[in-house]
């Protein structure tokens, strides 16, 4: 023992499951004082008629969990020297803990903890069958992680009202399906007593108390209709690895290049197309091709999926400092120059010209231009009005018309090039995307081309039979009726 000044606290542990220090200490109490005497827990305290002061009109009088812990240490430490807090369960909850710590320091007092049994391992012991605890999660209703790993044993305490339970199965039918087996474990004058239920109906009992747990037996995969990204790294591995899947074990980060950017473009369509259902999928279809090339990169010892995640976390708060740091923006536009400026810092980019040479050559061309043009426009290089990059289009088709009167290909292909880099300019000048707006002409072109076969077929002609001037009058006829719609 201490002699400095020392509150203790003594967990009560659950019936029959107490510390023989914890009740040596409560007994010796100077001022003993009970978290609560509606308890269970309580009971040897009222069987040996020892003086205690309940917390209960504390509980009953608190406006929320703030409040009410900072009444808790006030009256503790008034007592001071010798005062014993007898706690059901294995201790005090972390935010009591943490304001009785903070009070006690300005009086100059210590504080103690014994050990003790705590609710969740209680709960435990009290199963008819034994499960493993390697690895298992234990937390509170109030304070779920925000994963969950359910091939691991988890065990969550102060399961104690119908709406607490009803969170707590919000949460794990992200994990598990509706009929999974837990268990449900109440608090009884002689310990916990348990019985299995379904997950739907964690939050339709009538027996919730103090001190209630859910207890959920480690799952195998096949009993999961939920699975996560560990789930498809564990399949990935199985597919590349002895007895896996043949093509699986042959790619390389060169011969996914192919994939890679095919079902980018399947999820762009799905986008378009405004199709949840589809955008799903092709997502998912994508989240494939980023763990087939982590998975590569972890078989050759260069990175692994958590370097990646890692990796784009701290972009995400580098890049943020107005939400993660002191910085104070006014608009999305101050938001992005700075965006641009701190990446340029993180990529070591002195020069504009570097930070150009940093786009990617592999990007679709309209998509490069733009963001070249962009890094140009950060610097002041660039037109004020897009009317002024407008008279840059006849310039342009000018000199093209010219290398065409030449017959001087390589000219032709300079041109052409130029041409397309000013409706670029004149394109992202008036805020717009270059790659949607060349999309939405295709595809007017394709719709426009549809309805003219198809009045062309109703008039019982052939396409392949039909001069240029034939198919015209169709086309304008179509083009006319459209723009009607």
């Amino acid at each position: 023992m201490t002699n400095h000044p020392t509150i203790t606290i003594a967990p009560l542990s659950v019936p029959g499951a107490m510390s023989q220090a914890a009740w040596r200490c409560i007994q010796q109490a100077g001022a003993l004082f009970l978290q609560t005497d509606q308890s269970p827990c309580a009971r040897p305290v009222l069987d040996a008629g020892l003086a205690y002061r309940s917390m209960d009109d504390l509980y009953a009088s608190a406006q929320d969990f703030d409040q009410l812990n900072q009444a808790i240490a006030r009256r503790l430490c008034e007592a001071g020297d010798g005062a014993v807090y007898a706690v059901c369960g294995g201790g005090m909850g972390d935010g009591a803990l943490q304001a009785l710590l903070a009070a006690a320091q300005a009086e100059g007092l210590s504080v103690r903890q014994l050990p003790g049994a705590g609710f969740g391992a209680s709960a435990l012991c009290a199963l008819p069958q034994a499960l493993p605890v390697s690895g298992m999660t234990l937390c509170t209703a109030y304070d779920l992680p925000a994963s969950l790993d359910p091939y691991h044993t988890l065990c969550i305490e102060d399961v104690d009202t119908p709406l607490t339970a009803g969170d707590v199965k919000l949460a794990l039918g992200e994990y598990y399906p509706d009929e999974y087996l837990l268990w449900f474990c109440v608090l009884g004058e002689d310990g916990y007593h348990c019985r299995q239920l379904p997950l739907m109906e964690l939050d339709r009992q009538r027996d919730y108390a103090a001190g209630a747990c859910a207890i959920l037996p480690p799952a195998q995969p096949s009993q999961l209709t939920r699975k996560s990204v560990d789930d498809l790294m564990a399949v990935m591995t199985r597919l590349r690895g002895p007895g896996g899947c043949p093509w699986d074990a042959e790619q390389t980060h060169l011969s996914l290049r192919g994939s890679l950017i095919e079902e980018a473009y399947e999820v762009l369509d799905a986008l378009e197309r405004e199709d949840d259902d589809a955008l799903c999928e092709e997502l998912g279809d994508l989240l494939l091709q980023i763990a087939f090339h982590a998975l590569i990169a972890q078989e050759q010892g260069a990175f692994t999926l958590r370097d990646v995640s890692t990796g784009i976390v701290n972009k995400l708060i580098f890049r943020h400092p107005h939400v993660f740091g002191s910085v104070h923006v006014n608009s999305s536009n101050e938001v992005k120059y700075n965006w641009e400026q701190l990446k340029r810092q993180e990529k070591h980019q002195a020069t504009v010209a570097q930070a150009m040479d940093a786009v990617p050559r592999a990007f679709p061309a309209l998509m490069r231009s733009a963001k070249v043009q962009k890094k140009a426009a950060q610097v002041g290089f660039d037109w004020s009005d897009p009317r002024d990059a407008m008279k840059k289009l006849p310039e342009e088709t000018a000199e093209l018309l010219e290398a065409m009167e030449r017959q001087d290909p390589a000219a032709m292909d300079e041109e052409m090039g130029d041409l397309l880099f000013a409706a670029v300019n004149v394109i992202r000048l008036l805020g717009r995307d270059p790659e949607a707006m060349l999309h939405k002409a295709t595809d007017k072109f394709m719709t426009r081309f549809s309805a003219m076969e198809a009045l062309v077929l109703a008039d019982g002609k052939a396409l392949s039979n039909m001069t240029l001037e034939e198919m015209d009058a169709y086309w304008d006829s179509v083009k006319a009726k459209l723009q009607k719609i």
